[in-house]
C-alpha cells in the first residue's frame, strides 16, 4: 500500500494519463458508426468531477481507491477530449446492435463504470475495516 497522499495521487493522474490514451487512440484508429453528442456544460462538469476525484480520492489511505479513481478519471478525460476533438460527437466505436435496438458505447465509458466500480468498493472496505476512524475529524 502506498502510504503517502503525494504517492497515490501520482499514481492515480498517471493512471488517468495512460487510460484516457488507450481510449483516444481506439477512437482515433477504429471506425465509429455512432457518435453522440454531449453540451459543453457536461464537459465543465466532468472537469469538475477529475479535479475532485484527484484532489480527495488520494486522502483515503488505499491503493485500490487511488486506481480505481484514476481509472474513472481515464474515462472521463477520454470523453472530454472526445468532447473537444470530435465535431461530430463523441465517437462509439463499440456497438450491440439489436433488430430493433443498439447500445453504441466506447472504452471511455468502461473505464468510467470499471473505476467508479473499484473506487467504492475499496472505499466501503476501508470503512468496514476501520470503522473506528469514520468518526475522526478530517
Amino acid at each position: 500500500m502506498l502510504r503517502s497522499v503525494t504517492l497515490r495521487r501520482a499514481l492515480l493522474v498517471s493512471t488517468a494519463i495512460v487510460f484516457a490514451a488507450i481510449d483516444l487512440l481506439h477512437k482515433a484508429f477504429t471506425h465509429a458508426e455512432f457518435h453522440h453528442a454531449r453540451a459543453q456544460f457536461v464537459g465543465l462538469v466532468m472537469a469538475g468531477v477529475i479535479a475532485a476525484l484527484v484532489v480527495l480520492v488520494p486522502r483515503i489511505p488505499s491503493t485500490a481507491a487511488a486506481l480505481g479513481a484514476g481509472i474513472a478519471c481515464g474515462g472521463a478525460l477520454g470523453t472530454l477530449v472526445s468532447l473537444l476533438a470530435w465535431s461530430q460527437g463523441v465517437p462509439d466505436p463499440l456497438a450491440l446492435v439489436g433488430r430493433t435496438h443498439a447500445l453504441a458505447f466506447n472504452l471511455a465509458d468502461l473505464f468510467a463504470l470499471t473505476g467508479d466500480g473499484l473506487l467504492v468498493s475499496a472505499a466501503v472496505l476501508y470503512g468496514l475495516r476501520h470503522r473506528e476512524r469514520l468518526r475522526e475529524r478530517i
